[in-house]
């Protein structure tokens, strides 16, 4: 079988512009996967958050642990901080306790406040000191210290339950990544 030049030359620049179309599809699938990674939905979808670009998503450590993130270290940090998220019983009140005792010493008095966001009630608290880090409770293996930590926390009442998000790391790591935590929570989303 024969083809005119001009047919084979058509053929081909129809392969091409098919090519490009599906390489330019695939793209924004990936962007778009990309983004959905940073999405942290909870309560059956009914609270969401969106972690920011540079936070990675790691495997949680723990079932219990809904989703979970690396913050990068900043020098000289060499450890990155880490952010959980999920849904806990317990009182609010006992909870923040709990947090603030994982600090001994504490540098200073924990900063605890309440506000509104999207209609639901945050309580925000801020910790530093000498951090016990524990694989959690009940694991039954020894907590381990580290010096100059700071934890930004949030819990999240909600009819869907209450929600944890909690990021701790090394000081300097954590005032990096201060203004981020942030706007995560006020961005929060209720459904």
């Amino acid at each position: 079988m024969k083809i005119a030049s001009g047919a084979m030359f058509g053929f081909c620049a129809a392969v091409i512009v098919v090519s490009g179309a599906c390489l330019y599809a695939a793209d924004q699938a990936e962007k778009k996967t990309e983004k959905s990674d940073a999405t942290i939905a909870v309560g059956e979808g009914k609270l969401v958050l969106t972690a920011p670009e540079k936070w990675s998503r790691v495997k949680p450590k723990y079932n219990m642990i809904e989703h979970e993130f690396a913050v990068p270290a900043v020098e000289p940090d060499t450890q990155p901080g880490r952010l959980m998220v999920m849904g806990a019983g317990g009182s609010i009140d006992d909870n923040i306790k709990r947090w603030v005792g994982q600090f001994e010493p504490a540098a200073g008095e924990p900063k605890i406040e309440k506000k509104s966001i999207a209609g639901q009630l945050v309580h925000l608290v801020d910790i530093s000191g000498n951090f016990k880090d524990s694989p959690g409770p009940n694991s039954g293996i020894a907590a381990t210290e580290r010096p100059d930590y700071r934890m930004l926390a949030a819990i999240i009442e909600s009819k869907a339950g209450n929600y944890f998000v909690k990021l701790y790391g090394p000081k300097k790591t954590m005032a990096a990544a201060e203004a981020d935590f942030h706007k995560m929570i006020d961005g929060l989303q209720a459904k």
